[in-house]
């Protein structure tokens, strides 16, 4: 029978076992702690440098955007600098304008003032100096309208010396007579001389024709062609009118001759005023 002490033996011996068991366990319970703990340490570790990274990236970017947003502001300010400037500029200009302008309108009412009152004294002056010269000027003008009046009554007594036709027409006995009779303006003349026989020459719109003459009796014998109608014409003496109408008229034509010579006679047609008529055919 094992004695007491054996007993103690046995139990001393198989008691470091269970320790060492302990032991390993917990070593290795320990080495798993130290593993997780070195893994827990490595993960924050590398979350704490990619959290460094991550805010010096932000902190780059925040500093980018900051310096870029400082530029901008400062632009800005610097823009509304100038602007503030350059509106100040414009309203000095502008008021300089306005002064200008303002005076510019007053030089310009000063000048239509100083116009206006030129214009005043230029009439009045002119006025005056119509009034001084009116009454030299109506004595020229009364002066000339009676030269006139004297002209007209001469050439009324002239009028009266002439001889009237039947048909109340006056017969001019000359070149001067005819010159009288055109200015009174009645009828149109046209003064002619027929130096050869039995040749018509054309006078206006009629032919004349001389076909003798007789210079001591102061008589002709013509022959009118008018509208290629032939009239004879005999022993018509000097100033004797000789009427005739042309196709369609109302008012006749007249020839008269003043002088009558060797196979050559002078004369005049006239015509009524408004008929049409060419130049003067025949020596005068």
């Amino acid at each position: 029978m094992p004695s007491e002490n054996e007993h103690e033996q046995v139990y001393e011996t198989r008691s470091p076992a269970w320790i060492s068991l302990g032991i390993i366990l917990v070593a290795f319970v320990a080495l798993a702690g130290l593993g997780l703990a070195w893994s827990a340490s490595n993960s924050a570790k590398d979350i704490r440098a990619a959290s460094t990274n991550d805010i010096q990236a932000m902190k780059q970017t925040y500093d980018k955007n900051f310096d870029s947003v400082q530029a901008r502001l400062d632009q800005t300010e610097k823009t509304n600098t100038d602007l503030q400037s350059d509106l100040s500029l414009v309203t000095k200009h502008l008021q300089m304008t306005q002064g200008a302008l303002k005076k510019a309108r007053e030089e310009a009412q000063q000048a239509r003032e100083a116009a206006s009152q030129e214009l005043a004294d230029m009439d009045s002056q002119v006025k005056d100096q119509l009034a001084t010269k009116a009454s030299t000027d109506d004595v020229k003008s009364v002066s000339g309208e009676v030269g006139v009046v004297r002209t007209d009554l001469e050439s009324t007594k002239n009028d009266l010396n002439m001889a009237r036709s039947e048909m109340g027409t006056l017969i001019a006995k000359n070149h001067d007579d005819i010159e009288t009779l055109r200015r009174l303006g009645e009828r149109d003349y046209i003064e002619f001389t027929i130096a050869e026989k039995n040749k018509p020459q054309k006078v206006g719109d009629v032919s004349v024709e001389l076909r003798s003459a007789d210079p001591k009796k102061n008589q002709c014998n013509l022959a009118i062609i008018v509208d290629d109608k032939r009239t004879e014409k005999r022993n018509r003496s000097v100033d004797e009118p000789i009427f005739f109408y042309a196709h369609g008229a109302h008012q006749p034509m007249e020839v008269v001759i003043n002088q009558v010579g060797k196979g050559k006679v002078t004369g005049y047609l006239s015509v009524p005023k408004g008929v049409q008529q060419p130049a003067t055919q025949g020596g005068n």
